[in-house]
């Protein structure tokens, strides 16, 4: 029975806790919630989810890179489940680069993530699995990572100038495009 969840906006305590380790894969809460988080983001323009947007608040994530309508430059990759994620930088090397939130609807930022990290998580089956990210993967697994950390994009970002309405943000693709 999985369900669309409402997300989690912003003010809402959950987006501000640490998440808890996830210790049984196999249970039946944390099998619905990976199932209601696999229905939520397939229903939305999201590139990824973490579970405490839909008020549950586990490390458990799911990235799914796909060219949308709010990230049309975006790298096609299958939906990847990982519980218990946590990761390693490999380039000092930050880029600052556009970033929206499910949970913050409205607005874009410029925010400045690592851009190659190496990433250690569980899958479904609860085996251990290590893969390299760089770029704008990197950049969903960092932004997502820091939801089960308790923070949200806009604790990264280093100016309020580099805050502007989606309705801005989707003039100014508009022109890259043309461009």
């Amino acid at each position: 029975m999985n369900q669309v969840c409402d997300i989690a906006q912003l003010g809402d305590d959950v987006l501000r806790l640490q998440a808890k380790t996830v210790d049984n894969i196999n249970t039946p809460e944390i099998q619905s919630v990976i199932s209601d988080m696999f229905s939520t983001l397939a229903e939305s323009e999201g590139v990824g989810i973490a579970a405490p947007q839909i008020a549950a608040s586990w490390r458990i994530m799911i990235i799914a890179s796909r060219p949308s309508k709010r990230y049309p430059l975006a790298p096609e990759m299958q939906a990847t489940l990982m519980i218990n994620p946590h990761y390693e930088v490999l380039n000092e090397r930050l880029e600052k680069d556009w970033e929206g939130c499910l949970s913050i609807p409205g607005i874009r930022a410029k925010v400045p993530r690592f851009t190659q990290i190496k990433v250690n998580y569980h899958n479904a089956k609860g085996v251990a699995e290590e893969q390299l990210f760089s770029g704008f993967v990197a950049r969903v697994f960092q932004h997502e990572y820091d939801h089960l950390e308790g923070l949200v994009y806009l604790d990264r970002v280093e100016s309020n100038l580099d805050i502007i309405a989606e309705s801005e943000f989707t003039k100014l693709m508009d022109q890259c495009a043309t461009e």
